[in-house]
């Protein structure tokens, strides 16, 4: 992936030719037949083909999340909280007085690589930690580093002396840290407070928060090396780039791999084990015994929620492989690409829900559900809305799985492939209206001008027929791809307004299967480097990318990328707004065409969302209301990561990572910025 977004990144910074006419307005307050849908079909329950491996573990089902996770003041996971809303209940900042929020300090790391030297190229997209009075940040180089919230100095810092190789990614890849504390901790003794880190080498470090010093009970002397669980298509080590997911005392692992290389690759699993001591509880394995010698992956890459009143963690779980061919992986895999619901004592499936069948597209599910109450037909109902690469928003009923509105099983165009067979329904949802079209919006006239028509000589050449639009030898449209869509940062909830926020990319590739006697041939001519991926032991290799005229400009019609609100107690879309700007040397392309976004949004009780996300380097405050960007500042690069806020000593900050990403363009920094109002203001 990274290879094909940093040509698609070149192609979209290399528009700064004469700035096309602007897009058409976004479609605001929309609103469509909101009718309900049980559709259980595809609601599977009980082992559903998957197995669990377990070991003895002490009951801790509910009894809600850990006081120290539930203080107001803190962002104490990846996501804010257990349940993936990105909320905070400051109103200290808010709409009216955001434009006076000023940098009160930066800070440093020195972890950072352009990819010049020995070091492979930095991706970096740690959430900030705000907890125990500290803030604890994890970096691409699998250090962790605790500072003072209010002044950005360093109060200690961790480093395990970690192998910096791209072992299973072309960058090196770091999404933070995780903390846990003891229910009553024992003063003045080690490692009743603890803060973890992973490796791209599969090793799990904890080390004592207030100290930084290594917890010696806790596997082999402060880290457990998780690969020694890869035990079946051992192709590449168990990544550990998302922090792991704490529920009281429990650590909640999953791992990444390598996109589109093999056919058999390590199958997916999910590990739980035990906080004090990394000893594991249970193994979830996501694909049944008797296919895994051949398929792999259906793993959980992203970060995870919780309901901490019932004690169930949703996993998102990722396609099969091989991504672009099925046909050797045709019996039901029906846990691959979806949701699903684990009892978090047993690793056992409580329900999960397909939301792609036989995938051939890696529309993984890419993000954890955002976990809140819907207010419906007079009745409160415990949801989940899940986000996806194909734009879709599932929202379902957390205890069952079943849909609150309405999702349709669509006939889907066949697959002409020798070999393959696709399904012929495709789970889609029409309400809540997409976040992206469910087709391509057609050539860009300024590209396709400049391209002497070449691009859309191009995408009329290849087979389109809609999001489902199976891969094909002749070439095939993808809108969205594998990129999205929505992408790992997910969306955000108000759970007290209902309001639910999402941003997005809107990108069109070009997919191609190739003979594996042409692949090979192509491979001795040296013709098989950059879109040309080996999916090695199935039928065919494949080629991808985005589809890109001879001056690198996107040849679809823009907007590149946007931000959307919803009222989920009615699915009316609320409004849609481009979001982010192209950027190269200062010039900055039309705010109608919107950026590629990476990262997610997070929403203040004030009636704030902030977010990064976009390719030029500025980090944003937006009206809930509205979409307005009300306050953006510079920063170092694009920041790629998941904003922490907080409040210490009674003043409101906000943290961003700002590490920059090579899909969006070639632009790293080490760069940590916090952001606060002049005490005067915040004083009031």
């Amino acid at each position: 992936m990274h290879k094909l977004m940093l040509a698609f990144a070149a192609g979209l910074l290399s528009t700064a030719v004469a700035a096309g006419a602007a897009t058409d307005a976004a479609n605001n307050g929309d609103n469509s037949d909101n009718g309900s849908a049980d559709n259980a079909q595809n609601t599977t329950t009980g082992k559903a083909g998957s197995w669990t491996e377990t070991g003895p573990a002490a009951s801790q089902t509910g009894g809600g999340a850990d006081p120290w996770m539930a203080s107001p003041n803190s962002w104490a996971t990846f996501n804010g909280d257990l349940e993936d809303q990105k909320y905070s209940p400051a109103n200290q900042i808010t709409p009216d007085n955001v434009d006076k929020l000023k940098k009160v300090w930066e800070y440093h790391t020195g972890d950072v690589s352009d990819g010049s030297g020995k070091v492979p190229m930095t991706v970096w997209s740690a959430t900030p930690l705000f907890v125990n009075d500290t803030l604890y940040i994890g970096t691409p180089f699998y250090r962790i580093i605790a500072l003072n919230p209010a002044t950005g100095k360093a109060k200690w810092k961790f480093n395990p002396h970690a192998e910096l190789k791209a072992l299973t990614q072309p960058d090196m890849k770091n999404r933070g840290v995780a903390y846990w504390q003891a229910d009553d901790p024992k003063p003045n003794q080690p490692c009743q407070k603890m803060v973890y880190i992973g490796t791209m080498d599969a090793k799990l470090y904890a080390v004592d928060a207030d100290t930084g010093l290594k917890c010696p009970n806790f596997g082999d002397d402060g880290v457990v090396d998780v690969n020694q669980w890869n035990t079946t298509n051992n192709k590449w080590p168990l990544s550990l780039l998302q922090p792991p997911t704490v529920y009281h005392n429990t650590l909640l692992i999953g791992w990444a791999g390598k996109d589109w290389a093999y056919q058999a690759a390590p199958p997916g699993t999910v590990f739980a084990l035990d906080a004090r001591t990394g000893k594991r509880k249970w193994t979830f394995h996501a694909l049944p015994k008797d296919v895994i010698k051949k398929t792999g992956t259906a793993n959980v890459w992203a970060s995870m929620s919780v309901d901490p009143k019932t004690g169930i963690v949703y996993i998102p779980v990722s396609s099969p492989s091989p991504n672009f061919y099925g046909g050797d992986r045709k019996e039901k895999l029906p846990l691959a690409t979806s949701v699903t619901a684990l009892d978090i004592d047993t690793g056992k499936v409580v329900w999960s829900r397909q939301l792609v069948h036989h995938d051939l597209w890696d529309y993984d599910t890419q993000a954890p559900p955002t976990l809140m109450d819907i207010h419906k037909d007079g009745k409160t109902i415990p949801a989940l809305v899940q986000t996806s690469k194909q734009g879709y928003l599932y929202v379902l009923n957390r205890k069952t799985g079943a849909p609150i509105y309405p999702i349709k099983e669509q006939p889907v165009p066949k697959s002409d492939v020798p070999g393959e067979q696709a399904s012929p329904t495709q789970p889609v949802v029409p309400y809540p209206k997409p976040v992206i079209p469910d087709h391509s919006p057609g050539a860009y006239w300024l590209s396709n001008i400049v391209s002497l028509g070449s691009c859309s000589r191009r995408m009329n050449s290849l087979r389109n027929e809609g999001k489902f639009t199976p891969p094909s030898l002749k070439g095939s449209m993808a809108f969205p791809p594998s990129v999205g869509g929505s992408e790992w940062g997910g969306g955000a909830a108000d759970p007290n307004k209902g309001i639910f926020v999402v941003n997005s990319s809107h990108v069109a590739f070009e997919y191609q299967l190739i003979k594996r006697a042409d692949y090979k041939q192509k491979a001795q001519n040296g013709e098989s480097g950059g879109g040309y991926y080996a999916q090695a032991g199935a039928r065919y290799a494949v080629k991808l990318g985005p589809l890109l005229n001879w001056a690198g400009m996107p040849c679809w019609k823009p907007p590149y990328g946007t931000i959307a609100a919803y009222d989920m107690n009615t699915g009316k879309r609320l409004w849609n707004e481009p979001f982010g700007q192209v950027q190269k040397f200062g010039f900055y392309m039309p705010k109608s065409w919107g950026s590629v976004t990476i990262g997610g949004p997070v929403i203040t009780q004030s009636g704030l969302i902030f977010i990064g996300a976009s390719m030029d380097s500025r980090v944003r405050a937006l009206d809930l209301k509205t979409g307005k960007v009300l306050w953006r500042s510079k920063v170092d690069a694009p920041a790629v990561s998941i904003p922490a806020v907080y409040n210490y000593k009674g003043r409101e900050y906000v943290t961003f990572v700002v590490g920059g990403n090579s899909i969006l363009m070639p632009k790293v920094s080490d760069q940590v910025v916090t952001f606060a109002l002049p005490k005067q203001d915040s004083d009031d």
